[in-house]
């Protein structure tokens, strides 16, 4: 890869538009030169979720503000960009249509490639943007809304499912439980806030598929106690036992995630585990699985907490780091069909 190329990125597979710009120079090191994001949370809270519809016509006005924003921040101009990256899935169709409209049709005026990228392989290589990037392999914990798996990376482009739920995702169990405590959306982070005053032994909550010797998930069966236990308190519980509740089911997810993360690394016998994805910036998995880790000799590595939700930057160093191993070559598969189910084993 010459040197110098500059990427970007465009993410726009849910309820957040992000665009960056990421600059590659031989071998080195991607480097992040700017980026800009925009929460949809304010608008969906009426409706206690994400509405598609809503979602991608809010896209459609924010993206190319943001990335003006971007190449303002970077003092550049479009004609400063080798290559456009964007999230071809999985994702919202409407929502992903619009970022693979926007990077195909600029790549086309500007005569530059288009690259579409897996959105779980960004979240996944978004840590090689800290301060402090892992080295391959590793085992992967991708935590997010959506999906709960676990995955051992050789490299960029070569990665072995090693478990993932069977039904809910961890960040679901977040939100949906959060809900039922009548919580505000998105309920995941608001649960975390009220767990940090509560028991987290409070209430016997299960912890679906812990002993089952494999590392697969489960969070349905969580769901449907905290929905038992909600009965059980009734319309008007205190505050304390909101907290105590919050605390359990917060406790209940942490320990499944970090036991099945022991599992896949002990199965593997690697000694380091990246996390990425949403729930990646819960402080109390974080706490655990640092601990944990610790007594093993495994290092950790999380991006920073402004890349654990979804970003353009992650989407630009996917693509560069793809380009800069010639994994797939710019101009090819870059067609404007977005791909909502999509697994990360294809990609």
């Amino acid at each position: 890869m010459s040197s110098g190329q500059r990427i970007l990125g465009f993410e726009s597979s849910c309820d957040e538009t992000g665009v960056a710009l990421v600059e590659v120079t031989g071998d080195a090191p991607p480097r992040l030169l700017a980026q800009a994001l925009h929460s949809q949370i304010s608008m969906h809270q009426a409706y206690g979720g994400v509405v598609p519809e809503l979602a991608s016509r809010d896209h459609v006005r924010r993206v190319l503000p943001l990335a003006r924003e971007v190449l303002s921040q970077a003092r550049l101009s479009l004609r400063d960009v080798d290559l456009i990256a964007y999230t071809q899935g999985p994702g919202l169709a409407g929502a992903l249509l619009v970022g693979a409209g926007v990077a195909v049709s600029l790549a086309a005026a500007l005569d530059v490639p288009a690259l579409p990228i897996h959105h779980l392989e960004g979240h996944l290589l978004s840590p090689f943007l800290s301060i402090d990037p892992p080295e391959f392999p590793f085992v992967a914990l991708l935590v997010s809304g959506g999906h709960t798996q676990l995955m051992r990376v050789d490299d960029v482009g070569s990665y072995e499912m090693l478990g993932e739920t069977i039904d809910d995702a961890a960040g679901e169990a977040f939100d949906k439980s959060a809900k039922l405590l009548g919580l505000p959306y998105p309920g995941g982070p608001h649960l975390a806030r009220m767990a940090e005053f509560g028991n987290p032994e409070a209430f016997a909550l299960p912890r679906p598929l812990l002993h089952s010797g494999r590392p697969d998930f489960s969070f349905a069966g969580l769901k449907t106690a905290v929905l038992t236990q909600v009965k059980k308190i009734g319309d008007s519980p205190c505050e304390q036992t909101k907290a105590d509740l919050a605390a359990s089911t917060q406790a209940a997810i942490v320990e499944v995630l970090v036991k099945k993360s022991l599992l896949a690394l002990k199965a593997t016998g690697l000694k380091r585990l990246v996390v990425a994805g949403g729930v990646g910036a819960n402080a109390r998995l974080r706490e655990q699985l640092n601990a944990a880790c610790e007594k093993r000799s495994v290092r950790v590595h999380y991006p920073q907490l402004s890349l654990c939700t979804d970003n353009g930057a992650m989407i630009a160093m996917a693509a560069a780091l793809r380009v800069q191993r010639g994994l797939t070559p710019p101009g090819e598969g870059g067609g404007f069909a977005v791909r909502p189910r999509w697994e990360l084993g294809a990609a």
